[in-house]
């Protein structure tokens, strides 16, 4: 089994004593971005369990960017202490409604994945502690620098000559970030990056992309619709698509722009050669074992996407085999069926994270664009089931799917010891909340 060494070697220090202060902590966490994406969706509620898990008594306010109304009623469902706080704070630190003013009058620590500095700088000014958790930071990839994107590998070499000041140029005052009491960035590139840049909070570290705690499930509308579909636990595996780059009009509904037109015209170029891979998979998954195949999204344009290049290209007697996911869901009716998979093979980077949380082996193949976070696949020690599209032919996936579906006992076992890993560096990450708070009093 490959080593989680990353992991064990930047890991910070937990603070003194076994466990935190007593005294009950208040965290406003400034998160919850876009409801179409279930990735982001699912890094909210792995936030917000960490926090409760780690941190006793603690009282957490939700500050959302935006909350759709079901993503309100899962958090509200699973976390019933949990308080949300909609609006905005002003230049001068004034709050658009007064449950805002409150949670920002007596929160003791803001906590949040974002990385511009515009995110922290207001609260930086009251004093009080902050800090980043899971964040990501990309200096090259770029749609009109680098349209065509670039391999983990080269996106390695690149960072290393990325000129000084790059940070403050592409995120903002870098100030705010050198004030942090702590940044943890769920990728080695990212943290590469911000010491390349000289960056020096305390700590500087490893800390996984939140989604990876993520612990709430939907097992009632997984079943039923499971059953409407005539499919059994393990007897079937979860395939995603993803275009190059995400049609935001689509998502949002939107007029198309004169940049979105740019947009499809690069996905129409690579979404067919792309995809070619995993329909390689679909059908020797088929015809090798006989199961199932869910066809599903991780974000809501890619429904379609799922239909055009996944399933219509099929021929029949593979496509029979195939169940097109044709209703979105949230993170929690996917962790549930994720869970019930054999395996999981996707072009985005959180359905992957999802099943692994809950048990089930998943391949990520990853498309040029799709910046530095792919690299969290390596750091945590699972970097045989990651892939580069365009440098990895279907065959090679196939033997890597045909690995786990071999030997599953073995491949949950994998993922049991790599996530126990990331568990206790999330523990760590956690209670340096705790350390601020007490180093701040």
């Amino acid at each position: 089994m490959a080593t989680v060494a990353l992991t064990r070697q930047v890991a910070v220090a937990a603070p003194p004593g076994s466990s935190p202060a007593k005294t009950p902590i208040r965290v406003l966490l400034r998160e919850a971005l876009q409801y179409e994406n279930i990735g982001d969706v699912g890094r909210v509620p792995g936030t917000i369990r960490l926090l409760y898990q780690h941190l006793p008594s603690v009282q957490v306010t939700l500050w959302p960017w935006s909350l759709h109304q079901q993503e309100r009623v899962m958090l509200e469902r699973n976390f019933p202490e949990l308080r949300i706080a909609v609006g905005e704070i002003d230049d001068r630190g004034r709050s658009t409604n007064s449950d805002l003013d409150e949670a920002w009058r007596t929160s003791h620590f803001f906590l949040s994945p974002a990385r511009r500095a515009t995110t922290y700088a207001q609260w930086a000014a009251t004093g009080r502690p902050y800090g980043l958790f899971g964040s990501a930071f990309d200096p090259l990839t770029n749609r009109n620098s680098r349209p065509d994107g670039d391999t983990l590998e080269q996106l390695r070499q690149g960072i290393n000559s990325v000129p000084q000041g790059a940070l403050q140029r592409q995120y903002g005052d870098r100030t705010v970030f050198e004030k942090a009491n702590f940044i943890f960035c769920r990728d080695s590139l990212s943290l590469q990056f911000l010491r390349q840049q000289n960056l020096q909070p305390t700590p500087l570290a490893f800390g996984p992309d939140s989604t990876f705690a993520i612990a709430v499930r939907d097992e009632k509308r997984a079943d039923d619709w499971l059953r409407r579909n005539d499919l059994a636990d393990q007897d079937f595996i979860c395939v995603l698509p993803r275009l190059r780059y995400t049609p935001y009009y689509r998502v949002k509904n939107l007029p198309r722009s004169e940049a979105d037109y740019t947009i499809d015209a690069l996905n129409a170029r690579s979404a067919t050669s792309d995809h070619a891979p995993l329909r390689e998979v679909i059908t020797r998954w088929v015809e090798k074992t006989g199961g199932k195949v869910i066809a599903c999204p991780e974000m809501t344009y890619q429904i379609q996407t799922a239909k055009e290049q996944l399933v219509d290209p099929l021929p029949d007697k593979i496509k029979k085999h195939v169940v097109w996911r044709d209703v979105f869901w949230l993170p929690d009716e996917a962790a549930s069926i994720y869970a019930r998979a054999r395996a999981l093979v996707s072009m985005e980077c959180h359905s992957p994270i999802i099943a692994l949380a809950n048990g089930t082996p998943a391949i990520h193949i990853r498309n040029p664009v799709d910046t530095v976070k792919g690299q969290m696949f390596r750091d945590i020690g699972v970097g045989d089931w990651l892939f580069e599209v365009g440098e990895t032919a279907g065959e090679e996936m196939w033997k890597a799917l045909q690995i786990i579906h071999e030997d599953l006992p073995s491949a949950r076992r994998r993922v049991q010891a790599c996530m126990a890993q990331l568990s206790e560096v999330q523990r760590t990450m956690t209670l340096a909340i705790a350390k601020a708070v007490a180093d701040s009093s």
